[in-house]
């Protein structure tokens, strides 16, 4: 007898089954030999009911090395606009000629990510939005491990004795701290490249760049 899990999964379009496909594959047990895509949405607000993403940008990373030329930047069609927000990010519905649609964008950004580790700054809101556009096209929720630099930022920190534990350091915090240009910053290209350094620093400090377990970055709080 097919259970009601597997008839639902029949029935999801070809591109998820092929992104479902590569979770067979067994992630690398060392960080080193693990590919990460770090990402980052611009969005025209915070509510993950009514606002949705206006840009993806991502960044893939391998072996300590940002794969600069492999980047992906993704505008997503959108009626709404937020004036509060488009003074932050500067997407505005004129910028949109060449956007692709809710749908155009997932398939693009799946076939991305495929079963990479993701990594994000405060990463709950991103991965959030984007199981929200998941839930709108019907589908299930990214299944992709997640890591977010502000948690493992923040664990360097308090190994140092330097803050309280309940501290949430933003993406300008950790530039600052880190010593790395914002130049880009507020676009979702451009943080994202700010998030793989912080990344790329941070394992550093953890003493987790170097053959150090994928395993124990999930166990950083």
């Amino acid at each position: 007898m097919i259970s009601l899990f597997k008839k639902k999964s029949e029935n999801y379009p070809d591109y998820w089954k092929r992104y479902e496909e590569k979770f067979q594959e067994k992630l690398p047990e060392y960080i080193d030999e693990n590919t990460f895509v770090i990402l980052d949405t611009e969005t025209t607000g915070f509510d993950f009911e009514k606002d949705r993403i206006l840009c993806i940008g991502a960044v893939t990373l391998k072996d300590n090395t940002i794969a600069i030329t492999d980047a992906l930047e993704i505008y997503i069609h959108q009626e709404k606009f937020n004036p509060e927000t488009v003074k932050i990010h500067g997407i505005i519905k004129n910028d949109a000629a060449y956007a692709l649609t809710e749908e155009e964008a997932i398939i693009k950004f799946l076939a991305y990510i495929e079963n990479a580790v993701l990594v994000a700054h405060h990463a709950n809101f991103d991965i959030g939005m984007l199981n929200q556009s998941l839930k709108r096209l019907g589908l299930p929720k990214l299944k992709n491990k997640v890591l977010d630099t502000m948690v493992l930022y923040r664990a360097t920190r308090i190994t140092s004795n330097l803050i309280d534990k309940e501290k949430h350091y933003s993406l300008d915090d950790l530039a600052e701290n880190l010593n790395i240009s914002v130049k880009d910053r507020h676009t979702a290209a451009g943080d994202a490249m700010i998030t793989a350094i912080s990344f790329l620093k941070t394992l550093t400090k953890l003493n987790k760049k170097d053959r150090g377990k994928l395993k124990d970055l999930f166990k950083v709080r």
